[in-house]
């Protein structure tokens, strides 16, 4: 019988160096996968000993800014920053509620993790724009309307606020309508409204009822200002008649569209 040509002797070397058998294949993805996943797990526990377990990314500093009337220290104290503590544990959201509830005069705070050791407190405190006398103190009320804070000796260029409202009587409704945190904030907004000049000339803003607010001036002239409504337009108002009526010591503006000024 005639021996193979050789194109079968081809085709049968070409089969025995074929590619390796499905088990072959699947034993190599299965030994990269283990691979890949060790060397998963051996990052991954390294990172987190590096985060949480090692001495190089913990906190050691604690920095202040943005204050003005409080000082870093008090700052640093009222947020009991956890110094020591790995950095990334560090709950600012906690701080930054302590600082709030600590020390009002806080308006808003960010912790920042300043890596590899430090937490910042950027704050930015309350400015007062009214004050309410108090006991022969002061307390400081910002532009919210918010009692933050009791001084014993008046900020320079704030006026005072004087809360006139009768409990008995036709005033006593709008008492018992809005409230005295309400007429507090509109007594805020009146004040706000007031052009720079006659703000910086305002000694006491008084409160009778939601629509019976004036202002004492320096010199003493009064400001009949109404309710806060139409606020840009009675200050628009009032420094035009000022103007036109430089000695006068009474202004009328409670009706923007028709405003007076009297005594000369």
């Amino acid at each position: 019988m005639a021996g193979s040509t050789t194109a079968e002797r081809g085709e049968r070397q070409q089969k025995s160096s074929g590619p390796p058998p499905v088990r072959r294949l699947r034993q190599l993805r299965l030994r990269t996968i283990v691979i890949l996943a060790v060397a998963l797990v051996v990052v991954g526990a390294g990172t987190v000993w590096v985060l949480y377990g090692s001495n190089w990314l913990r906190v050691e500093r604690v920095s202040v800014s943005g204050t003005l009337v409080l000082t870093p220290a008090q700052v640093s104290e009222a947020a009991d920053v956890p110094v020591g503590e790995p950095l990334l544990s560090v709950d600012t959201d906690a701080i930054e509620a302590r600082l709030r509830r600590k020390l009002p005069r806080i308006d808003t705070v960010e912790v920042v993790r300043s890596w590899p050791h430090e937490i910042g407190l950027k704050v930015t405190e309350r400015t007062p724009v009214l004050l309410v006398r108090k006991a022969g103190q002061f307390v400081e009320v910002d532009d919210d309307g918010v009692r933050f804070a009791t001084v014993s000796q008046a900020p320079k260029g704030v006026p005072a606020l004087e809360l006139s409202v009768s409990r008995t009587g036709s005033r006593a409704a709008s008492l018992r309508r809005f409230g005295e945190d309400r007429l507090v904030r509109e007594a805020v907004l009146a004040a706000g409204a007031l052009p720079a000049a006659v703000a910086k000339d305002t000694r006491t803003v008084k409160v009778r009822s939601y629509d019976d607010i004036s202002l004492e001036l320096s010199g003493g002239r009064t400001v009949v200002w109404g309710s806060s409504e139409k606020g840009a337009a009675k200050g628009r108002t009032l420094t035009a008649l000022m103007k036109a009526a430089p000695g006068a010591r009474y202004f009328d503006v409670s009706v923007p569209t028709a405003p007076a000024s009297s005594g000369s």
